[in-house]
């Protein structure tokens, strides 16, 4: 596979980078990185570079270590292009952070496109009978939309913190696996989990979970405890 992403200067770090390979008409697209400001960009160049002829686009998004509202857009744009080429464009292998903000934002977890991938075109549907005119509808509730999409903010904030603290969560992911013999992604959910159940950041409790593994080190507190004991019964630790 060769890299799609657009050149950057020496020395400035890519938060994203598009490997692509094409076999038999079928474009296969590996994310590497962040899905942030400008990642909408890159994907344009990697799109535009595709054969005229493509059949379809389908992309592994194992390698998208964080995703923020940025990454909303880079759907819209695979859904264009799989509108504006009649191609279908899948979007699979989603985990971590990035899967959390498609949960938040009511997207399908296992393929956020399926509901906008391209299908064939079938013939249309005769016209309706006008409709008896309907009765005054109810006052609407809140918008839905609006409350998910503070919640969204919000947990796109506590991921931002997480990448920005990421030395003492990894030393608190590496505390885990040796103390309870779980993989690295066990480690981090067990965190993510105690996290929520303790109404603590999960900084904080990455740092108690380290800070305990020193020989005089502090337990970690007691709410912290329990949520660690809760998350890691769930996986049978």
């Amino acid at each position: 596979m060769t890299p799609a992403a657009p050149p950057r200067p020496a020395g400035t770090p890519a938060t994203l980078v598009i490997d692509s390979g094409v076999d038999a008409g079928r474009a296969v697209l590996v994310p590497r990185g962040q899905l942030v400001h400008g990642c909408a960009d890159i994907l344009a160049e990697a799109l535009a570079a595709l054969p005229a002829d493509i059949e379809r686009v389908d992309l592994d998004m194992g390698d998208v270590v964080f995703m923020d509202t940025a990454g909303l857009r880079f759907l819209d744009l695979l859904g264009g292009f799989s509108h504006r080429q009649a191609v279908p464009v899948t979007a699979t292998n989603w985990h971590g952070g990035p899967l959390r903000v498609l949960e938040l934002a009511g997207l399908d977890t296992t393929d956020p496109l399926h509901a906008t991938a391209h299908r064939p075109e079938t013939a249309p549907m005769p016209p309706a009978a006008p409709a008896a005119p309907a009765a005054p509808a109810a006052p609407a509730a809140p918008a839905a939309p609006a409350e998910r999409l503070h919640v969204l903010q919000e947990e796109v904030e506590q991921l931002r913190r997480a990448i920005a603290s990421r030395p003492v969560i990894d030393q608190a992911r590496g505390v885990l696996m040796a103390l309870h013999a779980c993989t690295s992604d066990e480690a981090w959910h067990i965190l993510r989990e105690a996290s929520q159940l303790s109404n603590t950041k999960l900084r904080a409790v990455a740092a108690a979970v380290t800070a305990s593994a020193g020989s005089d080190g502090p337990p970690p507190p007691a709410e912290v405890r329990t949520a660690l004991r809760t998350a890691l019964g769930r996986i049978g630790r």
